[in-house]
């Protein structure tokens, strides 16, 4: 180990990261400064990477949970080679167009594993990568060969173990055994208030203990410590190792290290000086040279890690080509569309329950569909029999049991996502997605590919009441851009969007599902199944030129066919499975559906907020008020949401177009 050479890179780090962000004179210059050391130790001696292919399925994954420390990693990258990050990059930290954004954001470059910031939610993450690794492992790996064998690396500091989602996943973690699973923690003591003595002055090392981790201990800046404790999280194989830094936030700068003013704010000009003068750097925006040799040189001994590897990956393959042919499958990133379950006109069952078929006939045509639900296998209707329970003693298992932790199950998954090479879903009670929005939002921000899926969906959720009928909910995941949301109103529109969620690569889905049986309904339009993926189609056509169109969504066409056949008039009833998605449509094809001229009445068993692009408000049946405990339908007549009275608003409807 080059002492010398990594002591250099830790000043090139700091160099860079305080002229960075004094430059857009914004960003936290605390973290890069105070945890250059074990930076230099990642990217200079740990990490199994290769610059020159970012992708490489088998590198070590190294996740920055404390992403205000943005600089630390950008710098890192622009060191390492990682061509997407540039000079100017760096020079423009923070600016539009920059690569090197205020925080770390996936997509934007390479080396960067996920979007962070959102303080927790990086170790959350990171465990799902683990997760990946231990799984794909499993499947893959033969007595001779490993194809699969890296590591999970985080860097995280005070505030992301003080986030709750940090301790549901580190929980889930240490009960899963993730040996692979590495968390460096910057204990500093310092976070934007002050001290965090403030707030924060549990046993972390003891907390982590109970939680079935190893914890390790040392210094930031003591680079022999660093290897021996990596090595012993390495040994102990069982267990996730967190090892506890102590570390001294800002280090270098002279008159504000081990403050809260160096937390979040530029050094200002003359603090920049001097510690520029204290630590020896000549000028700005400095990279030793020293440091520049020294990684110039790693790109040999990278590339060789990774053609190891290749050498074995291509031995593995010739002597294991069904497995390798199910590798490709499984990286692919398409799915397999699966023998889907067929209904007919008067079967009568929740949505959720056809859910559960859909789901089994595409799990047994895509072996790499994993998932589970927060403790409600059974009342989502998402177990899957065939494919074994994931845990340490059966990492090929494709249910996971996530436990009461939906925010940790979200972002659990978000991190599967991205490790590649599997789909994922995962369960909850609509009403419960109020705990994992945070995740969602950002499965949306990096365009990952989860399934939502959402039962319980409306007040017919019954006699649990209004803390478990969703009323704001559905109108909140549209909002959400990127998120598609999908309410099938029967088991045959519920095939067909677990067909559209599987079919989707470039963001989330949300399948928002009954628990109250629903029958199968006749379809006016013979196309019905590629009309539906407009986001909309016509159940019931009533004429060529229809007096009034009523559109409804999930169980409430059920309700909408109900209403029309107490209406006199020409009723056009519209089946939208998806607002937003119907609403991207060309001019064309929505007037083909709803044409223009003609009153319109929406119903949904939620806020009316969204649907008034569609219907005057006074013509939207809607419910703006929390539900009431007690058997479904009696819910619905105290709240006044029935056939009958939608039936009157319709006519009301009617009458005033033709007045």
């Amino acid at each position: 180990m080059n002492i010398n050479a990594l002591e250099k890179i830790a000043l090139s780090v700091r160099a860079l990261s305080m002229d960075a962000i004094q430059k857009a004179n914004s960003g936290h210059p605390g973290l890069p400064l105070g945890a250059a050391e074990l930076g230099a130790f990642l990217y200079g001696v740990l990490l199994r990477q290769d610059p020159q292919d970012p992708a490489w399925p088998d590198r070590d994954r190294f996740v920055l949970s404390a992403g205000h420390g943005s600089m630390f990693l950008y710098s890192l990258l622009y060191l390492a080679g990682y061509q997407d990050i540039t000079l100017e990059d760096i020079k423009g930290f923070r600016q539009i167009g920059s690569r090197a954004a205020g925080h770390p954001e996936y997509g934007l470059a390479q080396g960067i594993e996920t979007t962070t910031g959102p303080l927790g939610q990086g170790m959350a993450t990171a465990v799902g990568m683990a997760v990946a690794e231990t799984m794909l492992a499993a499947r893959f790996n033969t007595k001779t060969r490993k194809v699969v064998n890296h590591y999970t690396y985080v860097l995280a500091g005070d505030g992301c173990l003080q986030e709750g989602v940090s301790a549901e996943a580190s929980s889930l973690a240490g009960h899963l055994g993730l040996g692979k699973l590495i968390l460096f923690y910057d204990s500093n003591g310092i976070t934007i208030d002050g001290s965090t003595d403030l707030a924060f002055t549990e046993a972390v090392a003891q907390r982590y203990e109970a939680y079935g981790w190893q914890v390790l201990a040392g210094s930031m800046y003591d680079f022999e410590a660093l290897a021996r404790l990596t090595a012993a999280a390495k040994a102990e194989t069982h267990k996730p190792s967190l090892i506890i830094l102590r570390s001294i936030i800002g280090k270098g700068a002279p008159h504000k290290q081990n403050t809260p003013d160096v937390h979040g704010a530029p050094l200002g000009a003359a603090e920049a000086a001097a510690t520029k003068a204290a630590l020896g750097i000549p000028g700005d925006f400095y990279v030793d040279p020293e440091a520049a040799a020294y990684f110039t040189a790693k790109q040999a001994e990278w590339k060789g890690i990774r053609g190891s590897w290749q050498e074995e990956f291509d031995a593995w393959s010739q002597e294991n080509p069904d497995k390798r042919a199910e590798w490709d499958r499984f990286y692919a990133g398409k799915a397999a569309p699966g023998a889907l379950p067929r209904f007919a006109p008067g079967d009568s069952l929740a949505t959720r329950a056809a859910g559960n078929k859909a789901l089994l006939a595409l799990a047994a045509a895509n072996a790499n569909l994993v998932g589970g639900s927060a403790d409600l296998k059974g009342p989502n209707a998402v177990g899957i029999p065939d494919a074994g329970v994931y845990s340490p003693a059966n990492p090929g298992g494709r249910y996971i049991h996530f436990g009461i932790r939906e925010f940790a199950m979200a972002a659990v998954s978000n991190g599967i996502s991205l490790h590649g090479g599997l789909r994922v879903f995962c369960a909850t009670f609509m009403v419960f997605s109020d705990y994992l929005r945070p995740a969602l939002r950002l499965s949306a921000l990096m365009k990952q590919p989860l399934i939502y899926v959402f039962t319980h969906d409306s007040i017919f959720v019954g006699e649990d009441g209004p803390t478990h009928q969703p009323i704001e909910h559905l109108a909140s995941f549209r909002i959400i851009p990127g998120l598609l949301t999908l309410r099938p109103a029967d088991a045959e529109e519920t095939v067909e969007a677990w067909a559209m969620a599987m079919e989707r690569q470039d963001g989330p889905t949300v399948l928002a599902l009954s628990r109250q049986n629903l029958k199968v309904f006749p379809k006016e339009d013979p196309d019905w199944k590629n009309t539906l993926r407009t986001g909309a189609y016509v159940v019931k056509k009533g004429a060529e030129q229809p007096e009034l169109i009523l559109i409804a969504t999930g169980s409430e066409v059920t309700l909408a066919l109900e209403a029309a056949g107490q209406v006199q008039g020409k009723v056009r009833v519209v089946s939208m499975i998806s607002r937003e998605r119907f609403e991207a449509q060309p001019k064309a094809v929505q007037e083909a559906i709803v044409p223009p001229g003609i009153p319109v009445v929406c119903c949904e068993a939620g806020v009316k907020t969204g649907w008034e692009r569609w219907a005057k408000p006074e013509a939207i049946f809607s419910i703006d008020r929390f539900g009431e405990s007690g058997p479904a339908n009696q819910v619905a007549e105290a709240l006044g949401f029935t056939a009958h009275a939608l039936a009157a608003l319709m006519r009301t409807t009617l009458r005033c177009a033709e007045a």
